[in-house]
């Protein structure tokens, strides 16, 4: 997770660097089930409204939370499908709590309910991520479902209202992009916490739709207007978050973002994102699955490093002999294409993995999910790294 606000703090407020740290134990999303009362378009565990077979019981579960809380996990995230659709998602949720986690909700909204919204909030979630895809018609088309925006925007007030911390999670693609300012104007007007934008990831459903992905242009245009909105709202002085998640270009780009309007800052915020370090899949991040499959993180459910129901997930998670999750967790990672060459690569350690594998075929190709230029990452047209100019010239160079 790239978290916008937490760095362009750093222009008005800067701190101290700090040396590069992992958390003791990497945050957990948990697919407690895959059944969902919706169908949406880049859904990356192709749920749907069935029960599927395997998945885990919920004595399970509670073993499965010991280990957690063994391997010093410090953050659950409770998902799905739908999670409220598990019939004991309460009971989880309040042993969590009871146990000391982090306790993250990740719904699409529409069960959130005069009926349950009581007991959502007695349990004390820490956040609760509602998915949104656009305003009203857009979103509807691409959860497949009229009125599904509706009683999305009615979960996530029910939940304002009862002083539950929400947040608004949207993925955008070129069908949706266009609704990018007004989402924005939304968290605004309702006074929503959070704001998550994902890049499309290709997996699952997302997968299928990649041909739909927002064009490096839109995606820069988007960033832009991130940027803009999360620097406006740091100087009003609210209490408001703005990330991004699933393309870790976006710590590079800020860069030559910087470099336009702060280029006294530039330095120092690089010297920050390398703090960061970038993409932490396999490293800070893991998925759990419903059939309690272990995944580097939650869009790499086509490859599976261990299973907690055959051993913990501490065993599994630290296994150094799996050689996929020793180079996940190498820093710098051992890249090809553009990526290995890439003079931002301790920053954003090669960003998705998984959309290199999709195109290239290879897990440790270039990510072609970059919107940056060959220019802007100092590397040359025949591939090698090329000489690069400081950060300002780039920026007032390659200004779209």
């Amino acid at each position: 997770m790239f978290r916008i606000s937490q760095f362009l703090r750093e222009i008005d407020q800067p701190t101290p660097v700090g040396p590069r740290r992992n958390p003791p134990g990497p945050v957990v999303i948990w697919n407690l089930v895959r059944r969902c009362n919706l169908t949406c378009k880049h859904c990356y565990s192709i749920s749907a409204d069935k029960d599927f077979p395997g998945e885990l019981a919920t004595d399970e579960i509670f073993r499965t939370m010991d280990d957690l809380k063994q391997a010093r996990v410090p953050v659950l995230i409770l998902s799905g499908g739908e999670p409220l659709l598990h019939p004991d998602i309460f009971a989880i949720a309040r042993r969590a709590k009871t146990m000391g986690f982090y306790v993250g909700l990740s719904s699409n909204g529409t069960l959130i309910d005069t009926e349950n919204i009581e007991t959502i909030a007695e349990i004390g979630f820490d956040y609760v991520g509602v998915s949104l895809d656009g305003i009203a018609d857009t979103h509807d088309r691409f959860r497949r479902r009229e009125g599904a925006y509706a009683a999305s925007l009615a979960g996530i007030r029910l939940c304002q209202a009862r002083g539950i911390k929400v947040g608004v999670r949207y993925t955008m693609t070129e069908d949706n992009a266009h609704d990018l300012p007004a989402l924005l104007q939304l968290v605004a007007d309702e006074g929503i916490a959070k704001f998550y934008f994902s890049h499309l990831n290709y997996a699952g459903r997302g997968n299928k739709h990649r041909a739909d992905d927002a064009r490096h242009a839109t995606t820069r245009q988007a960033m832009d207007l991130l940027f803009e909105t999360a620097l406006a709202s740091l100087r009003r002085g609210e209490d408001k978050e703005f990330v991004t998640g699933n393309n870790d270009a976006d710590g590079p780009y800020l860069l030559h973002w910087l470099a336009g309007r702060f280029p006294e800052r530039v330095e120092h915020v690089a010297a920050k994102l390398r703090q960061w370090g970038g993409n932490a899949s396999g490293v800070n991040v893991a998925n759990i699955d419903n059939l309690g499959n272990v995944h580097p993180d939650t869009m790499w459910w086509h490859e599976t490093v261990g299973n907690v129901r055959e051993r913990s997930f501490g065993e599994i998670w630290n296994d150094m002999a799996n050689p996929l999750m020793a180079s996940l967790k190498a820093h710098p990672r051992q890249l090809g294409g553009r990526c290995g060459a890439c003079r931002h690569l301790a920053i954003c350690n090669g960003s998705s993995r998984v959309r290199a594998q999709q195109v290239t075929g290879d897990v440790w190709g270039e990510d072609p999910g970059c919107y940056l230029s060959n220019g802007e990452i100092g590397v040359a047209e025949d591939g090698q790294r090329a000489a690069v100019t400081p950060w300002h010239r780039i920026a007032v160079e390659t200004a779209a």
